[in-house]
């Protein structure tokens, strides 16, 4: 009989790839969420389920009366959405998959390369430190009464709409246009870019599956680009063959827009090397297979053929527009 798997979330980048992956192995697959996606089409294979979930009784309501061999829930961002969970699933699920962050990871880092074992600390990004705390009632409630938790933490997890960088397509825009980008420090720190497909093969091996149960892993490519070669990447897979790149420090550019700070000082700004060696060890031969390079192809053919989505945002526009300025100017004195 096939192993029931419940996904919380499920129509989003790393999400939509798993439960593809999950169908393919042959779980029974449903899906709750708020609404069908346009985008991103579900499987007829897939039981759909429709549920606010921040609707406590709903999403009790949706799956209180069911059990699963497995629940895995994209969309828990704090600890609220966790002792929710618990309630829930205490009694009705085999193993429950919680989705971290590998930004929770000590910043700075120490030493590389990054394990499960590396401390999780990070003072400059809320969204990383209530990934911590998630993991924390996670393990706490583990240990007390049993509750079956496995975090997972992904890193940079891309699919063919995603930019790998602050700004999306204004990015491209400024380059074919022939303005000038910015890249945070001197753009020589290492960066690991994951296709989504790649991450749900390895993940899959993780589903209702009990040795996992107590544990943490991180998913990611081995590969290593730095910032530079990733903009480069972008621009060849563009069509652009000339882009005049600047460089400007993370702090700096936090200074000039905020919004980008907590994710640059809190995560992109350090070089990451990943030891995959856990999570290898439960998928036996896994490993990605799909390069930057074709990652960049795959993107820029998704926006080529999806005119939609070639927007820019104004706001972004002038922010990128104001840190070449800051670029240039400290470039001048």
């Amino acid at each position: 009989m096939s192993k029931s798997v419940l996904f919380v979330g499920g129509t989003g980048i790393i999400s939509s790839a798993c439960v593809k992956e999950a169908v393919a192995q042959g779980y029974e697959v449903t899906v709750l969420n708020r609404s069908k996606t346009k985008f991103r089409e579900i499987s007829k294979d897939v039981e759909v389920v429709i549920a606010d979930i921040r609707n406590e009784n709903e999403y009790r309501e949706a799956v209180s009366r069911r059990s699963f061999d497995c629940v895995i829930n994209f969309i828990a961002f704090v600890t609220d959405h966790i002792k929710t969970d618990i309630g829930i699933f205490k009694d009705n699920c085999g193993q429950y998959i919680f989705i971290s962050s590998a930004s929770a990871y000590q910043k700075p880092l120490e030493k590389l390369p990054i394990r499960e074992s590396t401390p999780l600390i990070n003072p400059y990004w809320q969204y990383s430190r209530d990934k911590i705390a998630c993991e924390g009632l996670l393990m706490d409630e583990h240990r007390v009464s049993g509750f079956p938790a496995t975090i997972v933490r992904p890193s940079h997890t891309y699919d063919q709409t995603l930019l790998p960088f602050e700004g999306g397509y204004s990015v491209i825009s400024r380059m074919k246009k022939g303005l000038p980008i910015v890249i945070h420090g001197d753009g020589t720190s290492l960066w690991t870019l994951t296709y989504n497909e790649d991450f749900a093969r390895a993940f899959s091996f993780l589903l209702a599956n009990k040795s996992a149960v107590g544990d943490s892993f991180h998913i990611t490519s081995d590969e290593l680009l730095t910032w530079n070669q990733i903009y480069q990447i972008m621009a060849e897979a563009a069509g652009i063959k000339e882009v005049n790149y600047l460089h400007l420090a993370s702090e700096s550019i936090a200074e000039v827009a905020p919004e980008l700070g907590p994710s640059l000082l809190g995560d992109k700004s350090y070089s990451v090397i990943f030891d995959n060696s856990k999570i290898k060890a439960m998928a036996p031969g896994w490993q990605a297979l799909t390069p930057f390079r074709v990652g960049a192809e795959k993107i820029m053919a998704f926006y080529d053929s999806h005119p939609e989505w070639q927007q820019e945002n104004q706001q972004m526009s002038q922010t990128l527009e104001l840190l070449a300025k800051r670029a240039l100017a400290r470039d001048c004195i």
